[in-house]
Formats: structure tokens, sequence, C-alpha cells
């Protein structure tokens, strides 16, 4: 079973201003089949340190698509998102199948469940602070602007915070397709918010049909998919093969 990550001191965290060791952010590593480095979205999410919220989507945005200018947009309009009890908004930045980046956050607070998924996601908090609790563990962790990012592991699910307001860049990588229910059945069976859901998959798949179609991103991903559906439907149609 997967640990969580070790508590976060508040002290340590409030510090905009405190080195953090660089030990404390080996999870930012890159991985070698993804486009993203978190490392290096950590360092962007800081040039929107002291600006307004407005400034810094702008700047982040603006140094996003410098750092990665074939992946980046900036036409997505904010959508609201209902999913694991919580409720905030979002603007896309880059979606595909194995990565997204958002802005996501609110301004009159909210609370709920992580989620719990093979995926990995980093939030880069810009304004606010959010305190999360794991499983176990009697310490709350908070986060707030020039900290520690938070990080969300694969396998573990935690409880989440914001009192008031607060916004952040975030970062998934790992199999999106498979966190698509917990991001969607909130608005659907509770808020039903046919419109909202409406908006964000249309969104998302249309980023992640460009990047797939012109610039070849996650292929590889998406023949395998294929493949395995294409096996399940052999195998429904013909049934198993019969051992000798």
């Amino acid at each position: 079973m997967a640990s969580p990550p070790k508590p976060f001191n508040k002290e340590q965290g409030n510090s905009m201003n405190k080195k953090i060791d660089s030990a404390e952010l080996e999870f930012l590593s890159p991985k070698k089949k993804f486009v993203f480095n978190p490392r290096i979205l950590y360092e962007i999410s800081k040039k929107g340190l002291g600006k307004s919220l407005e400034q810094a989507f702008e700047i982040i945005n603006d140094e996003l698509a410098k750092a990665y200018p074939d992946y980046i947009v900036n036409n997505q309009k904010w959508i609201f998102n209902n999913a694991g009890g919580g409720m905030a908004q979002l603007k896309l930045m880059h979606a595909s199948i194995r990565e997204y980046l958002i802005f996501w956050g609110t301004c009159v607070g909210t609370e709920g469940h992580s989620g719990r998924y093979r995926s990995e996601i980093f939030d880069f908090m810009l304004r606010g602070e959010m305190r999360c609790e794991y499983e176990g563990v009697f310490k709350p962790e908070f986060h707030v602007p020039g900290g520690k990012p938070a990080y969300l592991g694969s396998k573990i699910v935690k409880h989440y915070v914001i009192e008031r307001d607060a916004f952040m860049l975030e970062y998934c990588r790992g199999n999106i397709v498979k966190m698509l229910p917990f991001g969607l059945l909130d608005s659907l069976l509770s808020a039903l918010d046919l419109r909202t859901i409406g908006r964000l998959v249309y969104n998302y798949g249309k980023l992640t049909m460009i990047n797939l179609f012109t610039k070849g991103k996650d292929a590889g991903a998406v023949v395998k998919m294929i493949l395995f559906i294409m096996a399940v439907v052999a195998i429904i149609l013909y049934g198993l093969p019969h051992v000798m």
C-alpha cells in the first residue's frame, strides 16, 4: 500500500522566501514519456507571485507558451467543475490522453475528496491556502504561494480544504482516461449540469485531438488502447480461445 507524503509544516509553507531543500522536491522529477517537467512548471508558477490574479494568469500562460510553444493554448474559457464533493472552476491550457495543465481554483472556498488514481497530480499555489489531510496522519499539510507544491501520488488519497479563496496551476500526468468518471459524475448525477459536462468534454476532447493528430502526442498510447478494445470485442464476439 502506498504511503502518504511526509506532512508539510505550516510555518515552512507560509514562508514565501524560505528556501526549500532540493530533497523535499524530489517528487518533481521529470519522466521521459511526458512532455511537461514539474520542476519547470514550479519555477514558472513563481513568476506570478506578487501580481494580481489576472496578471499572474497572463504571465504564467505566456511563460508556459515560451517553454512549451507547441503544447499551450490561451483561448479557453473558465468552466465550473464538480468532483469529489468540491466545486471550483478551471481553465484548460493543455489536454491530452496522458497529461493536462490547467488553472484551477475558487474565490469562495470549497473542500472535497481528492480521488484515488494511478496518475500523479501537482498543484502549484498562486493565491490563498490549501490544507490537506491523509488517512492515519493527524497533522494537516499546508500549501501556500511560493511554498512546497501539493502532490498527489499514484494511489494516494487525501481530503483537501480551501476556506476562502485559492487558485493554483495544476499539472497531471498518467492515465487521464481512467480519471474521467471522478471528474464528471458529480456534475452528471448530483448537480445535473449537463451543459457544463458538455463544454468540458468538448473542449478537452478537441485539444486532445489537436495534440494527437497534429503533433502525434500519445499516439503510442492510442494504438495500445485500440488494440485492447479490439481484443475485448473479439473475445465478446468469438469467445475465449479453446485451451488444448
